[in-house]
């Protein structure tokens, strides 16, 4: 199968590229991640995707939309609803891309980290997978979690400290009593 993989970073790409292509499918990468603050780290993402995927031979698409005004504008009145918009958002550039250039599914990187809420992005794919006439691959990829860690590590890949918007940085960094 030709899959889209929309990948959020490099480490959390790393694996379910690895394993998708163990199981014979083809896969194309697809960085879009307007969400992720400040831009700095965006940057370094962004070249930590492409390095993956220059290492790995993988052809990355780049959607090189930074848009820390739209994600707050979609956001800011209910940042505890932010991870929802955040997933609906690229899960939907993903599945657009993905029809758009005639793939035959569309998956995440998102559903490498143990952080997320899988159902929630399974749900939003396949909502997004229908509305753009692709299918939407669901694979659990947290079963080797610390695999795909070492992987990253032994590629020297810059790995983040926080999922990535300005909430999440906040909640990763300011001191505990300061974060309410």
């Amino acid at each position: 199968m030709n899959i889209l993989l929309h990948t959020c970073c490099g480490p959390c790409a790393l694996y379910p590229l690895r394993r998708l292509r163990a199981a014979a499918h083809t896969v194309t990468g697809f960085f879009f991640n307007h969400n992720i603050h400040p831009y700095q780290e965006y940057a370094r993402r962004r070249e930590a995707a492409q390095q993956m995927a220059e290492g790995e031979a993988m052809p990355l698409m780049v959607r090189d939309e930074y848009d820390l005004e739209g994600f707050l504008a979609n956001v800011a009145a209910e940042p505890e609803k932010r991870c929802s918009y955040c997933y609906a958002s690229r899960l939907r550039a993903a599945a657009a891309a993905a029809s758009e250039h005639g793939f035959e599914a569309f998956t995440s990187s998102l559903l490498y980290s143990r952080y997320q809420r899988h159902d929630e992005i399974r749900t939003l794919g396949e909502q997004a997978g229908r509305e753009f006439g692709v299918a939407f691959f669901y694979e659990d990829f947290r079963t080797d979690w610390q695999e795909g860690i070492r992987l990253s590590k032994e590629m020297g890949l810059y790995r983040q400290q926080y999922c990535g918007c300005i909430y999440s940085e906040k909640e990763r960094y300011a001191p505990r009593e300061k974060r309410s």
